[in-house]
Parts: C-alpha cells; sequence; structure tokens
C-alpha cells in the first residue's frame, strides 16, 4: 500500500505542475508591465489589457475543458494544455507589439484555463477520499509556487539587467526573458503527462472498464469491483456525460450545487486577491517603494503565499472545507478593511502619488500580507479542492466548465477595473470593494456551501 500512496503522490504531483504554469504565467506579468508600455507605446487601457487578455484565453479555456475532457479525456486535455504552455511563453517573449503579445498571451491563457480545473478534478479522481483533499490541494500548492517562482525570476531577472527593459543575454530584452524561463516546466509537465494513467472516472465513463480496473489496481484502491461498480451507478449509464446534464429535468431547474459552484469560483477572484498578483509592483509603486523594492515585496508575499498554503494542506482534511472559507472570509474583510483607512487617510505628493511615513507603509505591508495568508490558507486552496470534489460524476466536467468560465471573468473583469479604480478613487476605493465582497462571501459560506471532507465522489 505504501508503494501504491507514492504513486498516487507522484501522479498528482505531475498533474499539479500545471497549476504551477498557471501561477507562473499569471505572475510573470506583474514585473513586466512597464516594460511592456515602454516597448509597445502602450495606453493605461492597453496596458491593462496587455495583463488581462490572457484571462479571455482563461474563460474560454475553463469553459470547453471540461466538456472536453470527459469527451477525449483529462490526460489527453491536459497534454494540449502543455504544448499550449510552450508555444505560447515562447511566443509572448518574440512579440513586436501588443496586438502580438495579446495573441500569445490568449493562447497561453487557454492552457492556463484548461489547467485549472482538468489538474483538480484529476487529482480528485484518482485520490483516496481519505487524502484527497490534501492531494487536491497541491494544485494550489503548485500556483503559488509558480507565483513565487515568476516574481522571483523577475526580480533576478531585473536585477541581472539592470531593468525589465535593459538588454540582457543575447541582446535580447529582460522583460522577454522574464517569458521564456517558464518554457521549462512547460517542458517537464508535457513529459510528465506521457507517463501517467487516465482518470478511471472517464474510464468508466468512456465503457473501458478493463482499463479503468487496471488504473485502479495500480492505485491500491482495496475493493476495486465495488469501486467500480459505484463509479458505473453514480453515472446512471445511460448516457455519457454532457452539458445538457446540468438542468435538472424533474425539477425544471438548474442543479442547485452548480449555483453553489459559480459562487465560490467568483467569490474567489471578487475578494480581489489578483490584484496584488498581477498588479504587484504597479500597486507597491503607487505606495511609494522603488521599482526594485516593488519586485522585492512581490518574492516577500510569494514566499507569504506560499507558506500560507501549507498550512491549508495540513488543515484541510482534518477541520474540513467549510471552517476555512469562514476562517478566510472574516480574516480578508478585516485586513482589506484595515489596508482601504490607511490608503484612504494617506497624503498624495505634487505627482498625485501616495506619500506614505515609513510606519504606514510598514502597517500596510503587514496588513497586504495578512490578507495574503488568508486567502492562502482558505479560498486559493479550497475553492479549487471543492470545485473537483463537490460536482456528481454524470456532470462533473460540465460543471467545472461552467464554473471555471465565470471564475476568469470574475477574474478579468478585477483585472480589468483595478487601473479605473485606482484613477477615479484611488488605492482605499479600490480595496473598500473588495473588503465589501469579503464580508459578502461570509454569509455565502455560513449559509450555502456544505461540508465535503471525508466523502468519495459517489457519495456527492
Amino acid at each position: 500500500m505504501r508503494s501504491n500512496r507514492f504513486y498516487v503522490i507522484a501522479i498528482s504531483a505531475v498533474a499539479a505542475l500545471g497549476g504551477f504554469l498557471f501561477g507562473f504565467d499569471s505572475g510573470v506579468i506583474n514585473g513586466t508591465v512597464n516594460a511592456l508600455n515602454r516597448a509597445f507605446h502602450t495606453s493605461n487601457l492597453g496596458s491593462g489589457f496587455n495583463v488581462a487578455s490572457i484571462l479571455l484565453g482563461c474563460a474560454v479555456g475553463a469553459f470547453i475543458a471540461g466538456a472536453l475532457a470527459d469527451k477525449i479525456g483529462r490526460r489527453a486535455v491536459l497534454i494540449v494544455a502543455a504544448i499550449l504552455f510552450v508555444w505560447g511563453s515562447w511566443g509572448t517573449g518574440i512579440a513586436h507589439g501588443s496586438l502580438e503579445f495579446i495573441s500569445y498571451r490568449v493562447m497561453g491563457g487557454l492552457a492556463v484555463g484548461a489547467a485549472s480545473i482538468i489538474c483538480p478534478a484529476y487529482i480528485s479522481e484518482i485520490a483516496p477520499a481519505r487524502i484527497r483533499g490534501r492531494l487536491a490541494s497541491l494544485q494550489q500548492l503548485a500556483i503559488v509556487l509558480g507565483l513565487f517562482f515568476a516574481f522571483l525570476s523577475n526580480y533576478f531577472l531585473a536585477g541581472a539587467a539592470g531593468g525589465a527593459s535593459a538588454s540582457f543575454w543575447l541582446g535580447f530584452k529582460a522583460w522577454q526573458w522574464m517569458f521564456w524561463v517558464e518554457i521549462i516546466p512547460s517542458l517537464i509537465f508535457l513529459l510528465g503527462l506521457l507517463l501517467i494513467p487516465e482518470s478511471p472516472r472517464f474510464l468508466v465513463a468512456a465503457r473501458r472498464a478493463h482499463a479503468a480496473r487496471k488504473v485502479l489496481t495500480r492505485l491500491g484502491e482495496p475493493h476495486v469491483d465495488v469501486r467500480l461498480r459505484d463509479i458505473q451507478d453514480s453515472l446512471d449509464r445511460g448516457h455519457k456525460p454532457r452539458m445538457s446534464d446540468l438542468y435538472d429535468p424533474d425539477a425544471k431547474k438548474i442543479h442547485p450545487v452548480l449555483w453553489i459552484g459559480i459562487g465560490l469560483a467568483a467569490f474567489q477572484q471578487l475578494v480581489g486577491i489578483n490584484v496584488v498578483f498581477y498588479y504587484g509592483e504597479v500597486l507597491w509603486r503607487a505606495a511609494g517603494f522603488s521599482e526594485s523594492s516593488a519586485l522585492l515585496q512581490n518574492v516577500i508575499s510569494g514566499t507569504v503565499n506560499v507558506g500560507s498554503t501549507f498550512v491549508a494542506i495540513a488543515l484541510i482534511d482534518k477541520v474540513g472545507r467549510k471552517p476555512l472559507l469562514i476562517f478566510g472570509s472574516i480574516g480578508m474583510a478585516v485586513i482589506l478593511a484595515v489596508l482601504a483607512w490607511i490608503f484612504a487617510s494617506s497624503p498624495l505628493d505634487p505627482h498625485g502619488k501616495l506619500a506614505m511615513t515609513s510606519s504606514t507603509g510598514l502597517a500596510a505591508l503587514i496588513a497586504a500580507n495578512a490578507y495574503i495568508f488568508c486567502f492562502g490558507v482558505s479560498w486559493g486552496p479550497v475553492m479549487w479542492v471543492m470545485l473537483g470534489e463537490m460536482f456528481p460524476n454524470q456532470f462533473r466536467g460540465a460543471a467545472l466548465s461552467v464554473s471555471g468560465f465565470v471564475q476568469w471573468i470574475s477574474n478579468f473583469a478585477i483585472t480589468m477595473t483595478f487601473p479605473i479604480l485606482l484613477g477615479s478613487f484611488g488605492l482605499g476605493g479600490a480595496y473598500s470593494l473588495y473588503a465589501a465582497f469579503a464580508a459578502i462571501s461570509i454569509w455565502f459560506v455560513m449559509k450555502r456551501v456544505r461540508e465535503t471532507k471525508g466523502k468519495t465522489l459517489e457519495d456527492m
């Protein structure tokens, strides 16, 4: 059994590499915003779209990936995503203008969107119920590690070159190498996917019970025949999973569990977390930090994010999903309100930028990292874990598609509106809005979300 557990962990780690690329692709833009503006001569709106364009690809990738995974398999979709990661990483570095850059970012977004929902779903489908939460949390750990390494890579490359816009190795700009670094983990992900098996639940749905039996046996399932029968029963035997299964013809309405998934997906973004990760350099420079110091703050924030995810992994199968979500929502609501007050009460310099004292700057930095900790121990990993496990087998892929689409559209909305909020209402106004969403999420979790700890996917 020990070797089988090692096998389960190993293939979960391979799948979680998709999360690493998800995080890296999301975070690498952070240190390149000003360099891209100079390289492509973009306006503020164009700059926002350079950052947010990937999210349109993410939304489309997430929407089609679930249904596609039900047709051709989880592993096959991830292989396509890995190829797109390689292609998109190369293309963003060679782009000569905004339109070309955006097209490659959208391509990378398709991969990120697909990986964001298929990786946790695959892990949930191959993991034993007793450790499923911890293994599915590997996805979020990989995401935050990807963010961290993107921040770290950006920091060192900019430092070595003398700035993101400066020339570096082989005459290319530092910002180009920031994107090209991602090619290495993308190729590792692609090679790793060739070595892992297909999900047994997909194999049963595809009427390949013999192959599913082999995979379940290799995974160490103690009662293979019973599990096969449970999976088959949960699929209702009538047809393969399809998008129309989201509608309950008897009740004449969308299955309520889908609305819960949509709510979880939306609130994870509406609390504003990706403003910190996408615009961290811009945010801290607006708060008075230099470019080098702002990039260093990103590294610090990434470290906090990684540490909090380890805490979540240790707790998620012990205290459950719902208590972590409630803790995170309360913590984020309070801290975001504090940040809003700090930013709103700080004076402006003659150029219209915040002129924070050293004490208020330190307070803002501590509060921002406390906010990241609350998110990282709760909504960061728990949302992905729950989306991967809360839906019935019959329409898991379709429900993931819809929930993932909503998650990325919410991400796009927050990312595109932040520069507008920053210009119109300042950091204080922006953070007040995110604090309000965090407060609303407390009610949503307490009243609508049900605990999934310890249940098999067939029991959901």
